[in-house]
């Protein structure tokens, strides 16, 4: 098996293990500048809800690879957020997206509440009930059922953990976190990844300071706020 796959092994079967401190940067989230509102690129269009999306891939940003709080600073400054996947339509939006321009993974908002404020009876076990999206603030269904009427559930069934062991390792799974602890290699953040482990295009948790493409969304908070601080703002 070898050394690595040993201590996943252990990591595995002694999950009480002590877990690392969360390490934050101390830097905050970006605020809505109007002239990149009213520029921001406008690539997909939800009917029903009247958001915009754009795809890193697609605009001004083609070639270039963001952390998750870098990505979601990107589209915060344009009256937007990373994607909060809440619809089976949004889901076969990005799905279109990865396969269409041999997207290896993008960023959405998603997050793992495992900050101060997250020891809440209703997000335990927080690798379950933890999940929320912090573009919207909406909570995730739990990741090991399928969300009242999708017909799948999203995260996939295996991931990189699943090598070592007889039985598949479903996400998230927290397996950067399980090779090296330490508080920045947590997998707190929702990423949708093409077909990794054959698989796909499912979602599977990261560690935040990874970099990838990502997908924006309009956001009514981000729209809000502008709009209170430039009342005649054109977005």
């Amino acid at each position: 098996m070898g050394i690595m796959g040993l201590r996943l092994l252990l990591c595995l079967l002694l999950p009480g293990l002590p877990q690392a401190k969360v390490r934050t940067s101390g830097r905050l989230v970006a605020n809505p500048r109007a002239e990149k509102c009213r520029n921001r690129p406008k690539h997909y269009m939800d009917k029903r809800s009247g958001h915009y999306y754009f795809f890193s891939g697609k605009s001004h940003f083609r070639g270039y690879e963001a952390s998750w709080l870098d990505a979601r600073n990107i589209c915060r400054e344009m009256c937007m957020d990373l994607v909060s996947m809440e619809t089976q339509e949004e889901q076969k939006m990005i799905e279109k997206i990865l396969t269409k321009f041999d997207v290896d993974s993008v960023w959405t908002s998603g997050r793992l509440c495992n900050f101060h404020g997250c020891d809440a009876p209703h997000l335990q076990p927080r690798h379950i009930n933890g999940w929320f999206w912090s573009g919207s603030g909406v909570r995730i269904h739990a990741t090991n059922e399928t969300a009242p009427g999708w017909r799948r559930n999203p995260w996939s069934n295996t991931g990189f953990l699943s090598q070592f062991v007889d039985h598949l390792v479903p996400q998230p799974d927290n397996a950067e976190y399980l090779l090296q602890r330490s508080g920045v290699t947590i997998e707190a953040c929702l990423a949708v990844h093409n077909d990794w482990y054959g698989d796909g295009v499912s979602w599977h948790d990261a560690a935040c300071y990874r970099t990838k493409q990502f997908v924006c969304e309009d956001s009514d908070k981000m729209v809000n706020f502008l709009r209170h601080q430039h009342p005649n703002a054109v977005i």
